[in-house]
């Protein structure tokens, strides 16, 4: 692979040239002799810089398309060759919803790492919905999202399974018990995710399937919030038993079941429809169906 190009491509991305230097690792004067070389090879200038910006010309536009998708073959043929040599190397672009990816999912990366060192991960958090959209988009390789979810252009396996208890904040009315009925809660403050999170979907399946209908509810967009905002006594609210590990051991909460039985739902990973995968891609895979990197439940 030509440096060069690298270095050409980083340039325009991180549009000057101390930002690509910090990229690369290189001196500053390193990334302009690559940069000038490039140029010395096509025969024409690429960049027009001045002390505010570097953009590229009308040249440099057409050597920075080309320059993508000959960097991008480049690493498609080396992990190719890594993967008939039995190498797990390479890129791994995960989506995950927030329960799974926030809680779960960097003991399973950690996992990973220390087994197979040569795959760098790339984790990106959002919605259910947001998930399943990037890898239809071709944005992810995997993606992994809570609760039930179909579509007919991607593949969805269920994994594993998710534990769901009401949360609510250490208080003398709460403490010592293992369960509370939703009718005793019925004039608490209910605080739920957006809609398109698999967290509030299982919160509205329970909602539905015990005919019960919460006088008050508040919407946000941030599990973390809504466990900072139980905690402070501004309500109660549905989250999986991952989800607040820490605060039940520290005491900050408390989690029951509802009407005596906690709400369960699956955590589902999602690829493209086809068989073939990255060596890469085919670990991680493994790695959710057997379950072996997970940590240890609380419950």
């Amino acid at each position: 692979m030509d440096i060069s190009l690298k270095v050409f491509v980083t340039v325009v991305e991180k549009g000057n040239f101390t930002r690509a230097a910090e990229e690369l690792m290189m001196t500053q004067p390193a990334v302009s002799q690559y940069i000038q070389a490039l140029e010395r090879a096509m025969g024409t200038k690429l960049l027009e810089r001045t002390n505010k910006y570097v953009r590229m010309n009308q040249a440099g536009e057409i050597v920075f398309h080309h320059a993508k998708d000959i960097l991008g073959m480049h690493t498609r043929m080396q992990t190719l060759v890594d993967d008939l040599l039995h190498r797990a190397s390479g890129e791994l672009s995960i989506r995950a919803s927030y329960t799974f990816g926030e809680y779960v999912l960097p003991h399973i990366v950690a996992y990973m790492h220390k087994k197979y060192p040569l795959i760098r991960p790339s984790i990106n958090i959002g919605n259910t919905t947001e998930v399943a959209e990037a890898i239809l988009n071709h944005e992810a390789d995997i993606g992994i999202v809570e609760g039930e979810y179909d579509h007919d252009h991607l593949y969805i396996e269920a994994f594993a399974e998710d534990e769901m208890f009401i949360i609510v904040p250490n208080e003398k009315r709460f403490r010592g018990r293992e369960a509370v009925s939703l009718a005793e809660l019925d004039k608490e403050t209910w605080i739920v995710r957006e809609n398109g999170s698999g967290t509030r979907r299982a919160a509205d399946q329970m909602f539905a399937a015990r005919n019960f209908h919460p006088e008050s509810k508040l919407e946000f967009g941030s599990t973390q919030l809504i466990k900072e905002s139980v905690e402070s006594g501004l309500g109660v609210t549905l989250l999986s038993h991952w989800a607040v590990r820490k605060e039940i051991s520290l005491g900050t909460l408390l989690m029951m079941k509802p009407d005596g039985d906690p709400v369960r739902r699956q955590f589902s990973l999602v690829t493209q429809k086809t068989p073939y995968h990255t060596k890469a891609a085919e670990i991680f895979l493994d790695l959710l169906r057997l379950n072996e990197a997970f940590p240890e439940s609380y419950i």
